[in-house]
């Protein structure tokens, strides 16, 4: 069974040819832009994972910062 990627659907919506001579293995006319593009989309998502992680661990370490300060208001009143 052929898996079917949402880039195959994407290529489908917006050109049924297109789709079609891909899958048959004709090779586009335009590679150089293809691989332009390729290599943006590849550093758009090495940002987006970047910024993800960096959200993750500012988010850890205001956890971080809130446990710390109770514990040290815990420990003035006690």
């Amino acid at each position: 069974m052929a898996v079917v990627r949402s880039s195959d659907i994407g290529n489908y919506l917006y050109c049924r040819r297109a789709w079609w001579y891909k899958k048959q293995g004709v090779a586009s006319e335009n590679q150089a832009e293809m691989a332009t593009g390729s290599e943006l989309h590849r550093q758009h998502g090495r940002k987006v994972l970047a910024s993800t992680l960096a959200r993750t661990m500012g988010l850890i370490l205001l956890a971080l910062a809130l446990i710390l300060f109770v514990a040290y208001c815990t420990a003035q009143i006690l």
